[in-house]
């Protein structure tokens, strides 16, 4: 039996995804993107924090193009969409994820990791989102997240000239959070989904789902919402505890 296209492991409240076509530097095909989909839109209860990495020295370089090419204008809008809620599952389903990336981090590959919310380099990392120096556009959400990331004006540039940026001028723009040494991408992302794991369950779902969300809104709009996610927080038996346990100097016990 073959290697499954997405290896899932649970260890605790911690999935590890791992995308698995090393003959093709994981580039995203049809049945990826469907694992994905379905592991994000049910996922195992007791898991808290999911882990996503790539095989063979590589995390994702992109759209497998050749299952692109045959696409008429219909189905590329459709597949876009497709692209876009299965991103959207990932950045606001409620589960932090980590990104431990090394290798290719392009086009799709980069769409993807923006969806998450801690992202580790290690110094093989290219980022590139080199659609435009193959005639096409991005469709997988980099305009809404990557150029967040980056601005409008410098992803412009990254486009039009195919311009790569390895792991340590990604940390400085922002497409990651942590550069590190050969091979030491998981064993920080353990570490740091560790933490994120023994948090509050509900601070760490407004997290999630507020800040982002916040960014869009008017200072007014923001502010209320924030208030409300406060309030949210503040009334559970969680932030009596955590309060309890700053007092008594001893790490929460959450639940």
């Amino acid at each position: 039996m073959s290697d499954p296209i997405l290896k899932i492991e649970i260890e605790d409240s911690i999935a590890t995804l791992v995308m698995n076509r090393p003959d093709k530097r994981n580039a995203m095909c049809e049945e990826l993107l469907e694992a994905l989909d379905a592991f994000f839109s049910a996922p195992p209860k007791e898991v808290r924090v999911v882990i996503l990495t790539g095989t063979a020295g590589h995390f994702c370089s992109g759209l497998d193009l050749s299952e692109h090419v045959h696409r008429s204008a219909e189905e590329n809008l459709y597949h876009s969409r497709q692209w876009h809620g299965v991103m959207e599952k990932i950045q606001f389903g409620g589960l932090a994820v980590v990104s431990a990336m090394f290798g290719a981090v392009i086009g799709g590959g980069l769409e993807l990791a923006s969806s998450t919310h801690v992202r580790i380099a290690e110094p093989s990392t290219i980022f590139q989102l080199p659609e435009g120096r193959r005639g096409i556009f991005v469709g997988g959400g980099a305009t809404a997240r990557v150029g967040r990331l980056l601005g409008a004006d410098r992803m412009t540039e990254m486009m039009l000239t195919g311009r790569k940026y390895d792991a340590e001028t990604g940390v400085a723009l922002g497409l990651a959070h942590y550069a590190v040494g050969e091979g030491e991408a998981m064993g920080l992302a353990r570490t740091l989904a560790g933490k994120i794991a023994r948090n509050a369950p509900l601070s760490n779902y407004l997290m999630i789902q507020s800040i982002a969300r916040i960014t869009d809104m008017s200072q007014a709009d923001g502010l209320f919402t924030e208030s409300l996610a406060a309030a949210l927080s503040q009334t559970t038996p969680d932030a009596e505890e955590g309060l309890r346990a700053f007092l008594e100097k001893r790490a929460p016990k959450f639940r």
